[in-house]
This record gives C-alpha cells, structure tokens and sequence, in this order.
C-alpha cells in the first residue's frame, strides 16, 4: 500500500483507527502526530465564526430539490464534496475555500433529509438506502450538466463516492474517502461483530426501536451533539460551530431518513425496487478503479474499517493518508488543510 505524506500525518505502515472499549472511553482516545513536507499545498485559511460557503442554491434533481453551495470559477474542474450524518456541508466550511482558491469549481450539496434540500413530491418514499443516496449524486451532476468530477467524502459522504466510483466510474475524475472503502450490503450488516464492535454501533440498534425514533425526533441536536463528541473525543468545537451544522438536522424528512438508513442496514426495511439491480451489484463488492486517496484521523471514535482491510478494493492508482494530532470522523472539519491537500494531490497520482 503507497503512502503519501500530507499535514499533519504519521508516516509508514497503515494502523486501524481508534477503536473504544466503551461511550467513556470513546472521550478519552487520541494520538499525537508530527509534520511533514509536501508540493503544492492547500493554504492554510482561518477558522470563521460564521459560514464561508455564501448563499445556497437551488436545483432539481430526480426526486429532490437540492439546495447546495458553489465556490471557485465555472469553469474549474468540478469538486463535489459530501457530507454524513449527523453533519452537514458546514464540514467544508474551511475545505471549499482553499479549493475554490485553487481553482476548482466546488459544489457542497445537503443531501436528502438535510438542510434547505427537498422531495418534490409528498409520495416519495423517504428512502435512504445506500443506492439512493448515490444516485442523487448523478442527479446531481445530471442536472447541472456535469459530465465528470471529483468526489470527495466522510461518512454517508464517502459511502455514497464510493458506490458513484464503484457504478458509474466515467462519471468521477478521483476520489477522497474518509475510512476508506464503505460499500456493503444488508447480508453483510446482518453479520454479527465482537462485541467492542458491535458497541460503537449502539445508536444504530436504538434506532431499530421506535422508541429510538421517536427519542431521535424530540432530541435530534442533543443526540448530534453526542455522536460529535463519541466520533471525535479531541475536537474541542464550540457551540457556534455545533449549531450552525445542527440546524440542518431540523429538516422535516431529516428522522424518516435517518432511521430508514440505519434500519435498511439491519434488514429491518425495505428499499424501492428500482435501486435493486444497483444494491445487487454493491453486495458483490465492486472494485474501485479510479484515482483515490483514502484518509483516516488518528482519533476516529466511529465505527470504521482499518486500512489493511480495504486497501485491495481499489485497483486504480492508489494511496493511504493517516492524519494525526487528535484527529476524528469529521476529518475535513477538523482538518481542513489535510483534507483539501488530499483533493488537490488525488489529481496527479
């Protein structure tokens, strides 16, 4: 596995992320990490109290009408950037700035159930089964009349990259993931883990119950709030920074989505059956073949995958990125300059 240095990294062999024994002890992870050189980097840009991402606009696509931000010149090449749950694209308020500077034409989109973004129609299922997500994204970029571009993601970001990556990969120039390789499948999700393992996944056997839903609902920015702090036990974020991102979890579709997402990986609910033949070829676990550089923060408190476990996935030209000094699962927030430089270097592999 080629590793390139980016900031702050820990070089050499590719270890797994930190994994908690406990909701306690997930606060208390985190490793140090040293600097190191690298050509043509992202420049640094200051925390803002406030968005740097302008106003949002609007598009439809398939079943949705997207709001999302746009940074940088028309005519860049085109940088899609995807955020997870429960974030937003507030994750990139740092990110698309120093992209956008570099000249790239930088599209942040909230996804389904997220932010200003809509169904247009009532009778939508509320769907949130991995090949939707993904599919929104060709939708996406169906509607502005992108015909290819790069991808760039954590979380339900980089599990929806992956699988545009795996499926369509004419339609994607490179590709940042956070954790790696994120496609699976409901027989695999039905698969039980250790017990450490299955720990982490706490919040996703809540929501099977509907007193986790109805929990979810009445409590959504405390319970963001709480994956923040478990998913990233270093990142010291103030409460301007929390709201701003929270916010978009008051979405009228936001608890619908969310639960169908997590209640689909147990196989507790159905998906639609046009995105069957596409869940089909997932659960075969397709290779990805475009340029891609995947990262991972030293103190990730989420459930993830370690870098031996996924490196064969992706065929194509290929490199592994440890980001330290008490980095977590919101690597392009906590890390902007590493994430940004991880876009701009995924370009000339």
């Amino acid at each position: 596995m080629k590793t390139i240095t980016t900031f702050p990294v820990e070089t050499g062999r590719p270890r797994a992320g930190v994994l908690a024994t406990s909701l306690l002890a997930c606060l208390l992870l985190g490793v140090a990490g040293g600097v190191a050189a690298r050509p043509a980097t992202a420049t640094a840009a200051p925390a803002a109290s406030a968005s740097t991402l302008g106003t949002l606009k609007h598009v439809r696509a398939g079943v949705l009408d997207v709001a999302y931000a746009e940074l940088g010149p028309a005519k860049g090449p085109v940088v899609i950037l995807l955020h997870g749950w429960p974030y937003d694209i507030h994750s990139y308020d740092a990110v698309a700035p120093l992209l956008a500077a570099k000249g790239y034409r930088v599209l942040v989109p909230y996804a389904r159930g997220y932010g200003d973004t809509r169904f247009l129609s009532s009778d939508t299922p509320r769907n949130a089964e991995p090949a939707a997500l993904a599919q929104d994204v060709i939708d996406f970029m169906d509607a502005l009349g992108i015909r290819q571009a790069g991808l760039a993601g954590f979380d339900w970001g980089a599990r929806s990259a992956n699988i545009v990556a795996a499926l369509w990969p004419e339609r994607v120039r490179s590709l940042v993931s956070v954790s790696g390789y994120l496609i699976s499948s409901q027989a695999a999700g039905s698969a039980p883990l250790p017990p450490k393992a299955e720990l982490q996944w706490w919040y996703q056997f809540y929501f099977a119950t509907d007193r986790g839903r109805d929990g979810y609902d009445k409590n959504r920015h405390d319970f963001a709030r709480l994956i923040w702090q478990l998913a990233s036990p270093q990142w010291k974020f103030d409460d301007a920074t929390f709201a701003r991102s929270a916010a978009a979890l008051d979405n009228p579709d936001q608890v619908a989505i969310a639960i169908h997402n997590y209640r689909w990986r147990l196989g507790l609910a159905e998906g639609e059956a046009k995105y069957a033949p596409l869940e089909q070829r997932l659960a075969a676990l397709p290779s990805i073949s475009v340029p891609t550089i995947t990262m991972e923060g030293d103190a990730n408190g989420a459930p993830h995958p370690t870098a031996e476990s996924y490196a064969k996935r992706f065929t194509g030209k290929y490199a592994y990125r440890l980001v330290s000094g008490g980095i977590g699962h919101n690597l392009p927030q906590e890390s902007p300059q590493a994430f940004a430089q991880a876009v701009i270097d995924v370009d000339h592999l």
